[in-house]
């Protein structure tokens, strides 16, 4: 019997009795002092590992995981893929008349353009142009498929992660990663499904709504790792002081007796299955999960490959090495936020902002992607990068960038995506998408289809109407596999 779950103690050893018996859970509860239990709660553990087969993919998968590198505040396009040699040239002046101006968050109207400080170079066979902050990463350029038409509505920091974490400016709805894992499931019964990291203790912006589950079942929300209230890794995973694992599973077998019982008698409930879900999640992981975070193993040489020697780049570093452990153990969707709580908002002084934040990014990112290649892990993890929105071609305060949702540079590599490549363009200052747009709805479908699930098929009735992971809106980016 495994004891690191208590809920199967504590059926074994038999439930409080329920008088009126309406439905199977409460059958299986009850029967033969709760051995029934036993039968159902065998077949559930396992159902999880079901759910990851082919038997619920939509069509075949090209990636079994994704790992999402958000960097927080939207990173400047024309500053890092996306070059722009007209905006250098008419620096100074204001937006040309032949441009429509967008509405800007801060909403300084008549700024002159401001140029670009990059210095630029062609990288790999594809020839890819990238900017002097992203050396490192563009060692890869044959594995990324830059995407440089991306847009949205999003004007502010708080609409701008929701549509990007949930599809809608509005919160509420469930993020991607929720929905991946409502359609997948896990492939490792004792890790969660979907993990949430971030670089500094900071709370996101819209905190726990960027990866929450919204109407889908609470089961599936992202699961924070990293950074706990205390140090730890996992925020409470270790006993409290005086407390003996005795005594805990003593504890967590009256918790679970009382939330059986009670479930038993509201089975539509989904809340409350997810509560006791993850009371027993929890347990596994407090035997699999520290030997899943410990970094303590790492040769010296992967330690500096992801940067981990390096004050700048160490708190990045950590977080993608421990991105790369998660996908070698079956997680499913991992979020890794770097800048939490805006900090690539560079309206001021871009040059310190995207200097400091590139500079910590870089050298992870690039020893992921590697780290990735050389286990064999790149063909099937889709790795994602970009922020809610970019960055004007027009100044602000003089020497920074205000928020641009009109067009913006993300980019994907692995999990079957054809790298060496760009799609789309922005206008010839980088301010509006232009060429083969393609909205956050399509970035989200595309990573769905790449993970085998269809946006429209997938689907949760919630109150009566079924709801889907794009808004019914979107489509895949053919040209992510097709080149």
């Amino acid at each position: 019997m495994n004891l690191a779950n208590p809920s199967r103690l504590c059926r074994a050893a038999g439930v409080p009795h329920i008088q009126h018996v309406s439905n199977r859970r409460q059958f299986l509860t009850t029967a033969g002092a709760g051995f029934g239990a036993l039968a159902l709660d065998a077949m559930m553990a396992g159902s999880t590992l079901a759910e990851s087969s082919a038997g619920r993919l939509h069509h075949p998968a090209t990636a079994k995981s994704v790992i999402f590198l958000f960097m927080e505040g939207g990173p400047s396009q024309m500053d890092t893929f996306d070059r722009k040699p007209l905006l250098n040239e008419l620096a100074g002046q204001g937006l040309p008349a032949s441009f429509n101006a967008p509405i800007t968050a801060m909403g300084e109207h008549g700024a002159p353009l401001l140029a670009s400080q990059r210095k630029w170079t062609r990288y790999g066979q594809s020839g890819l142009e990238t900017s002097d902050w992203f050396p490192s990463v563009a060692q890869h350029a044959d594995d990324l498929a830059v995407i440089r038409s991306c847009y949205g509505e999003g004007i502010n920091h708080a609409g701008g992660c929701n549509l990007m974490n949930t599809g809608s400016i509005l919160g509420g709805r469930p993020s991607l990663g929720s929905w991946i894992t409502y359609g997948l499931g896990s492939e490792n019964e004792d890790l969660p499904a979907f993990v949430v990291m971030t670089d500094e203790k900071k709370p996101a912006t819209n905190g726990v709504r960027s990866w929450g589950p919204g109407f889908l079942p609470a089961t599936y929300q992202g699961t924070p790792v990293g950074n706990g209230p205390k140090g730890e890794v996992i925020a409470n995973l270790s006993l409290p002081a005086g407390m003996s694992a005795e005594r805990q599973l003593r504890k967590l077998q009256w918790i679970h007796q009382i939330n059986a019982a009670h479930a038993a008698t509201l089975p539509d409930v989904s809340s409350l299955d997810a509560r006791i879900r993850s009371y027993e999640l929890a347990s596994r992981m407090q035997a699999s999960a520290p030997e899943a975070v410990d970094l303590a193993g790492e040769t010296a040489e992967t330690r500096r490959l992801y940067g981990l020697d390096r004050k700048e780049t160490k708190n990045y570093g950590e977080i993608c090495l421990l991105a790369r452990r998660l996908v070698e153990r079956g997680v499913r969707f991992i979020q890794l936020y770097s800048g939490t709580g805006s900090g690539w908002d560079a309206h001021a002084n871009i040059e310190a902002n995207h200097t400091k934040y590139c500079g910590s990014v870089d050298v992870p990112i690039a020893g992921l992607l590697a780290d990735l290649k050389r286990r064999g892990l790149l063909d099937q993890t889709l790795v994602v990068w970009g922020g809610e929105f970019g960055r004007t071609p027009m100044s602000e305060k003089g020497n920074g960038r205000d928020h641009n949702p009109t067009g913006f540079t993300m980019w994907m590599a692995g999990g079957g995506v054809r790298g060496g490549q760009t799609i789309g363009a922005t206008d010839e200052l980088g301010l509006h998408a232009i060429q083969d747009r393609a909205h956050v709805h399509d970035v989200h479908a595309s990573i769905l289809h790449l993970m085998g699930l269809d946006r429209l098929t997938l689907s949760y009735n919630h109150q009566g109407r079924l709801e889907r992971p794009t808004v019914n809106e979107g489509a895949m980016i053919e040209k992510l596999v097709t080149g």
